[in-house]
């Protein structure tokens, strides 16, 4: 599937806002999502299929020319084979019309494209860890996701309700405005919406098309250099002599002690069981409500302070210089490991990366090996080691 290039002058810009849904409007949430995960699993066991039947075919010893054929995992021959069974398949018969079109459709295009990750891991022609088969969604373990691409999809005139396929108006916690005057002005056109549940709360996040012109940045002429770090979040000198620090705010770790004890209540709790089928207790309900809301607020917290660091950043300085840190690498410190991911190490450098982009100014990758600390600013020597 080829990646949507926006028009000259354009950028791909993503509007996040939380759903406020009655009970109605989260059945029908509940129910896409659903039927996404429902048609993932038919497209793999579909294609799986005659995997498994070749299988046992050259194990009899059948020619070549006599094998099943390979069905081909492509989205448009999923969605053809899947408008085909869904009126006789059992799985979908007599329910498959409650739910947008959309939602099978999700869960299609999730499947072609983990089975095109597998074959390219398999050939050696996709980076990073090695993918394997694409295994089945559990229903219990699942996230709750669904893609609209087409139909009615806007931002009512209200600023407080969005409209989505089948789904209706649903109203927002919190308002659109700033997406709205941006379509309402032409400067922006919408792609797709997306729903998803997260920590409890359901959100729609609408992938948009939004005319952009490049800023202009406070300091043209000025290079700094970002050192990050645990106890100190950002060391940034620049080339102007100055040198600024950004503290670490350890959201996660000041949850901590709270996560503690609300774990401990929650473990006290009858929690599900999943050999005997016992369903929790309303009070572990209620109490894994808590500590969700929890890790939720850590979360959002990160997540500003992330925003604003990267922000004020790319909105001062010409040419940017942060460190290509092997963050995945530094995750397997167990002593450190959790309080790397609580920094947000690749986030910080993800988001500079388009900040940058947006405001006219240029991103540089420092090579983790260059010896920044052994070279000498004044004349440029670089020490056998640090003193």
């Amino acid at each position: 599937m080829k990646k949507f290039q926006p028009q000259p002058g354009y950028v791909v810009q993503a509007f996040r806002f939380a759903l406020d849904p009655n009970a109605a409007q989260e059945h029908a949430l509940r129910s896409h999502c659903g039927a996404a995960r429902a048609a993932y699993n038919w497209a793999v066991a579909w294609v799986e299929a005659s995997w498994w039947q070749r299988r046992a075919e050259e194990s009899y010893g059948v020619p070549e020319a006599q094998l099943t054929e390979w069905r081909p995992w492509s989205l448009p021959s999923l969605r053809k084979a899947f408008n085909e069974a869904k009126h006789t398949d059992p799985h979908f018969a007599g329910w498959w019309e409650e739910n947008s079109k959309e939602a099978y459709s999700t869960g299609l295009a999730n499947a072609a494209a983990a089975f095109d990750n597998y074959a390219k891991s398999k050939r050696g022609q996709r980076q990073g860890k090695r993918v394997g088969m694409p295994r089945f969604k559990s229903k219990r373990k699942a996230r709750l996701s669904c893609r609209f691409t087409t139909g009615t999809i806007r931002v009512d005139a209200d600023g407080r309700h969005v409209t989505l396929p089948r789904l209706g108006t649903l109203r927002t916690h919190e308002p659109t405005v700033k997406l709205l005057q941006r379509v309402q002005n032409g400067t922006a056109r919408i792609l797709s919406a997306t729903v998803r549940h997260e920590r409890g709360r359901w959100f729609v996040s609408f992938q948009v098309e939004v005319k952009r012109d490049p800023e202009r940045v406070a300091r043209p002429d000025v290079a700094v250099g970002i050192d990050l770090g645990i106890k100190v979040l950002a060391v940034m000198a620049d080339s102007a002599g100055e040198i600024r620090t950004a503290p670490n705010p350890g959201h996660y770790e000041r949850a901590r002690k709270l996560l503690r004890r609300v774990s401990r209540i929650v473990s006290r709790r009858q929690g599900p069981d999943r050999g005997t089928g016992r369903k929790p207790s309303r009070r572990w309900e209620k109490a894994n409500a808590q500590r969700n809301k929890i890790h939720h607020r850590v979360a959002n917290l990160r997540q500003d302070a992330l925003h604003k660091l990267t922000t004020a950043v790319a909105a001062e300085y010409g040419t940017i210089a942060i460190e290509d840190l092997n963050v995945a690498g530094m995750l397997r410190n167990r002593r450190l490991a959790r309080k790397i991911a609580d920094a947000g190490f690749g986030e910080i450098r993800r988001r500079l990366t388009y900040k940058t982009a947006w405001a006219g100014g240029r991103i540089v990758a420092a090579d983790r090996w260059y010896p920044s600390s052994k070279t000498c600013s004044g004349c440029g020597a670089v020490k056998a080691k640090l003193p």
